[in-house]
């Protein structure tokens, strides 16, 4: 395990301000127990606070409102971060996106390498959508514009 940091370094603060999917993991409001959801409508705000933005329908929204600790799991720059800190509302509703979703800033408490050790990323996951591309562009270009906003 590495040491870990409080603020993200210069390749994930530029990796985070543009599209790209993460591990968001909270604790389950009901269970208790951990829980782990991929989401993509994420932006760097600044070194220290990262904001998402997560549709009301998602049981994470509920999560994060009861139990602000989560953690963040970026894979890139050949390594796994984990990113640790607390969610705070930012704004609920979110404005300007055409349902019902709730953004939240998530203040940076720890960053650390969380890739066993002696092994490194030969390629970062990818992912596409399956869906209206189009209808994906409008509505990323909707959420993320909102998120910068809020």
């Amino acid at each position: 395990m590495s040491e870990s940091v409080a603020l993200l370094n210069e390749s994930l603060l530029t990796m985070l301000q543009s599209e790209t999917f993460v591990l968001l993991n909270t604790v389950d409001a009901e269970t208790g127990g951990p829980t782990s959801t991929a989401i993509s409508w994420i932006y760097a705000v600044s070194p220290s606070i990262i904001r998402l933005a997560v549709d009301h329908r998602s049981r994470l929204v509920n999560n994060m409102k009861v139990n602000q600790l989560v953690t963040i799991t970026v894979f890139g720059e050949g390594t796994v971060h984990a990113i640790n800190g607390h969610a705070m509302v930012k704004q609920d509703p979110l404005l300007d996106v055409p349902f019902k979703m709730c953004c939240f800033d998530v203040e940076i408490e720890a960053v650390r390498n969380a890739l066993f050790y002696g092994a490194q990323l030969d390629s970062a996951p990818r992912y596409a959508k399956v869906y209206d591309q189009r209808a994906a562009d409008k509505l990323d270009g909707q959420v993320f514009a909102a998120m910068k906003k809020a």
